[in-house]
């Protein structure tokens, strides 16, 4: 296996002598999808934060491979209101250049908003457009902070499934934190349950079934993740809705994604 892109050793985060992220350790490698779960105050965010430097390690130590790019989604765009700013100005800003910026918009379906106001796209468009600035600069780690904010059940699904995809072409790690239990365990590789430790890690089709995981979110949602987790032959459009193929492609036959609950 090749070196990992991060490696976390017993990282600790303290905040007036209390921990908010307490020995974790970690490894993310190229092609990983990641996700990291929890209650809220967990120290889900603030274990992102490390990573990306934005917060300092009160111990531990956190190893990045040095020439790798990292593409940032953050949990909430905050702009000032009053300041005129549309979809292609907000590209340029990344620094990357004008047909770079077409392309990664094009890429997570949004190229059609070039010209509109950054204020006044929906909750979908914008964590695309945050997608496509992160895209753009050809991440080797995408790192999503609830990349599904503000989007509704049917654009939850495809945007995963977009996720997956660019894990494919651009053969990155992605480390994602998410609320949205049901469409994560569909849409991830590993899932990590943190609260301030990590309780429980392991694949999503048996994470449901650990102790620490139901005494964590509760018998009635580890069963009904448990349920919702299924194989299934299709895929989503950028809407969300089923696009079935007459002649699917060799993956597609056992693709893990979000849809109806099977019971």
């Amino acid at each position: 296996m090749t070196e990992p892109l991060v490696t976390l050793e017993n990282l600790t985060v303290a905040f007036d002598d209390r921990p908010a992220v307490d020995h974790v350790n970690l490894n993310v490698h190229r092609g990983d999808i990641i996700t990291i779960i929890g209650p809220n105050g967990a120290g889900k965010t603030t274990l992102i934060k490390a990573i990306l430097g934005i917060q300092k390690a009160t111990a531990g130590k956190v190893h990045l491979d040095r020439q790798m790019v990292i593409g940032y989604v953050p949990q909430h765009l905050v702009l000032e209101s009053t300041l005129p700013l549309n979809v292609e100005r907000f590209m340029a800003l990344s620094g990357r250049s004008s047909e770079e910026c077409k392309a990664a918009l094009a890429r997570t379906g949004v190229q059609h908003l070039l010209k509109a106001s950054v204020h006044h796209l929906s909750g979908g468009e914008r964590q695309r457009l945050l997608l496509a600035r992160a895209l753009a600069r050809k991440p080797d780690l995408l790192v999503l902070d609830e990349p599904a904010q503000g989007v509704d059940i049917n654009g939850q699904a495809s945007l995963y499934e977009l996720i997956r995809q660019l894990r494919d072409e651009l053969n990155c790690g992605v480390l994602m934190i998410s609320h949205d239990l049901h469409l994560v365990m569909a849409a991830t590789d590993k899932v990590i349950c943190l609260n301030q430790h990590v309780c429980c890690s392991g694949y999503p089709a048996d994470i449901s079934h650990d102790p620490a995981f139901i005494e964590t979110f509760g018998h009635q949602v580890a069963e009904s993740v448990a349920v919702y987790h299924h194989h299934h032959n299709h895929r989503h459009d950028l809407h969300g809705d089923v696009v079935r193929s007459q002649q699917p492609r060799p993956t597609e036959g056992h693709e893990e994604c979000s849809g109806h609950a099977h019971h």
